[in-house]
């Protein structure tokens, strides 16, 4: 499955069918943006959601003012289009350029190395050995950047033909990237045109995932018209949440020539389920799929239907983005890790709630953090983060009282119930245990009405 690409009016050409919670790696100390469980949070450990879009900057590179029309739009972050040579390539001094334009307009920077697409079935694609030799060839402008960038390896790096093969081309990838001194996230592109309907990347995620020795590796599907049914999209989702595995939707479009993807389910999932969406792209599209184009011509003035639903629709961008807290200087406050009598932080101002965080330390063994991730009208995403004390634990349970009439609506990653105001929510099977110091996380959707203060939690442990 794929979807072609018209580079300025020229030869078509062949691209993307379009382009990832609690399994404990082995991690060295996290430098920048990293993977915590089975969120992506920055180095001071704010939750960061992914919303955003693709830029096709290899092709259209002078296209610069796109960065600032994608961050008026309401984006957090951009997916940016690289090549190492199979287009004309992008070298270290216009990679930096696009880094210092993300950092300017406020985006967290993906970038993208494009010059895998289709391995294996279409003529000209890389390798992603070949892809690690592109990184390395522009590392000097990437050190230093771990805040502001997660490196994509390489965009959907096989397609339909032996997918199997994926599995070792990218724990390779990733150790490579690693021996070369790469501190990044790095994000691996699914099999199959990034689509992974064979479910090659589902089945071998937990060992790809162990061959990064800093444990931080973001997952990417693409959902095209593979993910054209609400049960294909949930299922897809909840697979990589009950491996505790991170997993982003790398790219997704609301048509496409192999069928037609439910964006509406993709969107209102990744919104509930507190994981990242990058819808493709910005504009530039052309071979029959300009339908895919956001804006028209690269004007922020005439919007496509596609950019409308993806920015100003139920769960776009506009109503669930966070500008990243290195920017906004918003974080959320450190969660104490050692056991101690219950204590009770003052809740936020309605002015800081989206980033707020009520540490409490438990009485057996634990503490709970309890932030706003994002807030719309009427609704709201919390996340609860949990930390063992000196001491490993088996099993916790997390209690508060809403002070304003809040409720919860949808969970996960924990067993969540309520009665009236008060809330308790306890472990599920994989992310009871915890060793000494270390953390996992659960979220929620709530409602609330006129004040959606964060409450005061506890922790206990058993």
């Amino acid at each position: 499955m794929r979807k072609r690409f018209v580079v300025a009016g020229a030869t078509a050409l062949a691209a993307v069918a379009a382009s990832t919670f609690v399994f404990m790696q082995p991690a060295q100390a996290a430098v920048g943006i990293h993977v915590s469980g089975t969120n992506i949070v920055e180095a001071n450990g704010s939750n960061f959601i992914i919303r955003g879009t693709s830029h096709a900057h290899t092709w259209y590179s002078s296209q610069t003012s796109s960065f600032a029309n994608i961050k008026s739009f309401g984006a957090n972050t951009v997916r940016v289009v690289l090549s190492g040579g199979r287009w004309t390539a992008n070298g270290a001094s216009d990679v930096a350029n696009v880094i210092s334009l993300c950092k300017t307009n406020k985006l967290i920077c993906v970038l993208e190395n494009h010059d895998t697409t289709g391995y294996g079935e279409q003529d000209g694609a890389y390798t992603l050995a070949q892809a690690v030799e592109y990184w390395t060839s522009i590392k000097s402008v990437l050190v230093g950047q771990e805040n502001y960038v997660i490196i994509n390896i390489g965009n959907e790096p096989y397609g339909n033909n032996s997918p199997e093969a994926w599995t070792a081309a990218t724990q390779s990838a990733i150790k490579s990237m690693r021996s070369a001194g790469f501190e990044h996230a790095l994000m691996v592109d699914a099999p199959s045109w990034g689509q992974d309907w064979a479910g090659v990347m589902k089945s071998n995620a937990k060992t790809v995932a162990a061959a990064d020795p800093n444990g931080n590796t973001i997952f990417s599907v693409h959902m095209y018209g593979v993910y054209d049914t609400a049960a294909e999209i949930t299922d897809y989702v909840s697979a990589f949440k009950t491996m505790g595995l991170p997993l982003v939707i790398g790219e997704f479009g609301d048509m496409h020539s192999d069928g037609n993807p439910d964006e509406d389910t993709i969107m209102a999932t990744a919104v509930s389920q507190g994981i990242g969406y990058m819808g493709w792209s910005w504009s530039g599209n052309g071979g029959g799929v300009e339908y895919l184009d956001q804006v028209v011509s690269f004007d922020p003035k005439q919007i496509s239907s596609w950019g409308t639903r993806l920015f100003n629709g139920t769960n776009g961008i506009k109503a669930t983005a966070k500008e990243a807290s290195i920017y906004s200087g918003q974080t959320s406050n450190p969660t104490s890790a050692s056991p101690s009598a219950s204590t009770t932080s003052t809740s936020p101002s309605p002015s800081t709630i989206p980033s707020s965080s009520s540490p409490t330390s438990g009485t057996k063994g634990c503490s709970a953090a309890y932030s706003i991730t994002g807030q719309w009208q009427g609704g709201f995403q919390g996340d609860v983060k949990v930390t063992a004390g000196s001491s490993a634990i088996s099993g916790w349970t997390i209690t508060w009282t809403f002070a304003n009439g809040q409720t919860i609506t949808q969970s996960w990653n924990a067993t969540v119930t309520a009665s009236g105001s008060s809330v308790t929510a306890k472990n599920v099977s994989y992310n009871g245990s915890l060793g000494a110091g270390a953390s996992t996380s659960f979220g929620f959707i709530g409602a609330w009405n006129g004040t959606n203060s964060a409450p005061a939690v506890t922790c206990t442990a058993s």
